[in-house]
């Protein structure tokens, strides 16, 4: 039998909203496994949609750097948050941010680590050096850029610790012939936007077909017994109601709520002169996903 501690239903009732007894109960039906027993109290109707993000739970910073119509995002972790103050960390994330500038839309933490750094080296030597003078281990996490043609790339850095860096980065490909300075304001508030509303996916059709597939059981099941007509329109309109939950075009925009993020930007075609069309986006939360050991109880 599975050992269930009260951490674990402590990070189940943290990432589901659902009562305590309920989070023990479903953890006990799905022998400790969380995303199965998250299913199991959605189906049960006594959970919300999980929150995939994961819970923050790493140090550092999270750098955006855009030049002309490039940008990219990288995120560099250290121990403490203490190091994230730090100059010459701060540094060494610019640094890392501007290798990877370099690399566009190539721009991927594998490629990076072996690219030549400022100064001379590698971002490897950079790296410990960095985890030799500051005495802690830093890593590079990951990295991704945007690029396009004609248009502009939105950025937004939240929780701002100095220019460019910070605990959510986004930037937001908008491509377009329109003006300039407009195109760029509009990417600002859109990527804002998803800093605040944390889409997974553009649209329906860039949604992994496993997370689809996914909350269409959970929909079926929680509905079982309805006759199949029936079956089918709950689950389709169930999954509409989901694409405007995580889909950044279908989402009601944070600055209007009367609009979705798709009319906003049909709108702001006007004032820039020229159709625009969103290509793509990146958002890194500071340590999401990665999970700290669990302090003693």
């Amino acid at each position: 039998m599975a050992n269930i501690t009260a951490a674990l239903v402590k990070d189940l009732r943290e990432k589901t909203g659902a009562g305590m007894m309920d989070c023990k109960n479903a953890l006990t039906e799905t022998a400790g496994d969380i995303e199965a027993a998250i299913d199991w109290l959605r189906k049960k109707g006594l959970a919300k949609a999980a929150k995939k993000s994961g819970r923050i739970a790493a140090d550092g910073l999270v750098a955006v750097m855009v030049e002309a119509n490039i940008g990219v995002v990288v995120e560099v972790n250290s121990e403490t948050d203490f190091v994230a103050r730090n100059d010459d960390f701060q540094a060494l994330v610019r640094g890392i941010a501007a290798v990877a500038l370099d690399k566009g839309d190539g721009a991927e933490a594998e490629a990076i680590r072996g690219a030549h750094y400022p100064g001379g080296g590698t971002v490897t030597d950079a790296l410990a050096n960095a985890i030799a003078t500051i005495g802690e281990n830093i890593t590079l996490r990951r990295a991704q850029g945007l690029h396009v043609p004609h248009g502009a790339i939105g950025h937004y850095v939240h929780g701002a610790v100095a220019d460019g860096l910070g605990r959510i980065g986004v930037i937001v490909a908008l491509e377009s012939t329109g003006a300039h300075d407009p195109l760029v304001a509009l990417g600002r508030q859109v990527a804002m936007h998803i800093a605040a509303a944390s889409p997974m996916a553009l649209n329906a059709a860039a949604l992994d077909p496993a997370v689809v597939a996914r909350e269409k059981s959970v929909l079926a099941d929680k509905n079982a017994g309805k006759p199949p007509n029936v079956l089918e329109k709950i689950v389709e309109s169930g999954l509409k109601t989901y694409y405007k939950e995580v889909c950044l075009l279908d989402q009601a925009f944070v600055h209007d709520g009367a609009k979705t993020v798709a009319q906003a930007v049909k709108e702001a075609e006007k004032g820039v002169g020229a159709p625009i069309a969103v290509t793509g986006f990146v958002r890194y939360a500071l340590g999401e996903g990665i999970e700290k050991p669990a302090d003693p109880e």
